[in-house]
Order: C-alpha cells, then structure tokens, then sequence
C-alpha cells in the first residue's frame, strides 16, 4: 500500500500543534525518578527481566481533556495496577517486572482515526515515553540479562514500534531478548517483511520470537479495531498457527472475576481456534453477554479485555519454557 507522504507530514505536524494546544511537554519523562515506573524492583531475584506495557487505562471524561494524559494521572496509575495485576503477574514466576508509567493516549479517540493517524498519536508522547523507559532499564537496570517483552493493546502497539527500531538499533539489546508477547494488538506479514530482524514464532519452543493474537467470539459482526490486515495469529493453548481447535480441556487455566470482582483461577474454560482469514483467535466457549456485551470501541463478542485472563496459566507456562530453552542454549 502506497502511503501519502504529504499525508503523513500534515497528520505528524497536526499531532504536534494539538499536544502543543493542550500544554503536553513532548520531552520524555525522566525515568530516573522511580515515581515514575508502576514496578521498580528493589532487588534482582531472578536471572530475567519482564519489560512490561499495560494497555490504555485511562479514559477522557469529557472532550475539553487532552488527547493524551499525564504522566501522573490518577484514573491512569489506578488503571495501570489493575491491568498489571491480571496481565503482568502472569509472568512472575519468570523474571523480575519492570514496568514504566507512560503518557497514553485515549483509546476512543485514537481508535476512531484513520490507521495513519492512530500511528502518529502513538507514535508521539506514548512510543516517547516508552522508549526512554526502556533505554533507562536496559543502561541502568538490565546488566546483560535476558529479558521478555510483554504487553496488552495500547502497550502492544508501542512495543511493535520497540521491536522495529529499537531492536534493530541495537542487535545486541535483541539477541537477549527471550520472546515479545505483542499481545491485543497486530503483528502483520507486512510488518515481519519490512522487518526481516523480527520473526513471529512458530510453535512453543522459538525463542526470540512475538507472540501476538486477538481474542473474538464466533460470528462476530463488525470491525475490531486492533486487528489489522494480514494480522498473523498464535493459538495460545497448542502455541502453532494451524486452525486446529485446542479445547478448553486442553487449557491450564483462566483468571476471570467472581461475583466480588477478584480475578480467581478457572480450570478448563476457553477453547481456542485460529481464524487465519480474520487474522483473530476464537474462543467459543466464553459467555458473551458476561464478558463481551460490547461498548463505544469494542462491538459485542470482541473479548479484547480477556486476552490475557483467558489464557493466563497457558501464557505463564510458554513463558517458563522459551525461559528455560533460552537459559540452557549452548
């Protein structure tokens, strides 16, 4: 696809007047100050590291808010906690989580634009933000160890523009790194051709690899925002490509909410089945109206928020493994 260089320019240049009109610094935060990072562990237990994104947890409540929020923003850093607890912690018998506060964009407002112009809101005070966090760990934090990247929607989006550039600046940073769960967001074939340093996995065992696929019901009717053309899946029960359904007794296992809204382990309730033509992954065993009735981004049946809850225990032991086969590499 041809892409409109003149577009590109005025949409960048918009971008920039808007953060401006709004008083946004575009300078990036300074992740020296540990209030600035949502998990800073106080000591190395683990021979891994997990640099971890949360997805957009921070909404505008009326349209005079700026397009992007800061740094402090408390609806933000509450968000923040709750996604980590049920997204992040699904890694924590691996490595020691890094996970920085960054300034996000709100998803209303970033998913209703044209792809080019979601790309350059993420691409400005968000990839910002998460860049200078990650280069902060990897100088300060990281020593050399091997280390997973993780993250959800929003945070997914900015980690595909980490793999592309970052990693490709900086060769050494990438051969340490185990594997990118570029989770809730896309990763497409084109994408993988202009980034022939990258390589989507192909089974449990690869190591160096992005994981990436987004959750639907059957039959679902309408656009899925964070699904891109000739978006690439992974069956996160069976861990290949293939369109074999893997049953719900063939999961270890769910988080979901119980009726105090604490997230509790569940044995054997999402299945999981390739859908190469819609590039998503179906779970056909998920109570829709409970989970999915759908909202202003998401139409009905779109499980965005559960993928991670529902293949939680599934998650935690592929990352285990590229660990393990990681570490025991000769």
């Amino acid at each position: 696809m041809k892409i409109n260089m003149i577009t590109l320019l005025v949409t960048a240049l918009c971008v920039s007047f808007t953060l401006a009109g709004y008083g946004q610094n575009t300078e990036a935060t300074d992740y020296s100050q540990a209030e600035y990072w949502l998990s800073l562990p106080l000591s190395v237990e683990k021979e891994v590291d997990v640099f971890y994104l949360y997805p957009t947890a921070w909404s505008k409540v009326d349209q005079n808010e700026p397009n992007i929020c800061a740094i402090n923003n408390p609806s933000m850093i509450e968000g923040s906690n709750s996604h980590f607890a049920i997204q992040a912690t699904a890694f924590e018998t691996v490595g020691d989580i890094y996970a920085p506060y960054y300034r996000q964009a709100d998803a209303v407002y970033t998913l209703s634009l044209p792809i080019e112009e979601q790309n350059a809101v993420i691409g400005s005070i968000p990839k910002t933000d998460a860049f200078a966090a990650f280069d902060y760990y990897i100088k300060n934090y990281n020593n050399d160890r091997p280390f997973i990247l993780a993250g959800h929607s929003q945070g997914s989006n900015i980690l595909v523009y980490l793999l592309s550039e970052y990693m490709k600046e900086n060769p050494k940073v990438y051969a340490r790194m185990i594997a990118a769960y570029v989770i809730g967001y896309s990763i497409t074939e084109d994408y993988l051709a202009k980034n022939p340093h990258l390589k989507f996995a192909e089974g449990p065992d690869d190591t160096g690899v992005i994981i990436s696929y987004n959750t639907e019901a059957p039959g679902v009717q309408g656009n899925n925002p964070v699904i891109l053309p000739g978006a690439l899946v992974i069956n996160p029960i069976s861990w290949t490509s293939e369109e074999t359904l893997a049953t719900a007794q063939d999961s270890l296992g769910s988080i979901l909410p119980n009726t105090e809204g604490k997230y509790v382990p569940v044995k054997n309730y999402a299945d999981a089945q390739v859908n190469k033509a819609k590039g998503a992954l179906i779970c056909s065993t998920a109570d829709v109206e409970k989970w999915s009735p759908g909202n202003e981004v998401f139409v009905k049946g779109i499980y965005h928020n559960f993928d991670y809850p529902f293949y939680y225990y599934n998650i935690r032991e592929n990352a285990e493994n590229r660990t393990k086969i990681f570490l025991n590499k000769p």
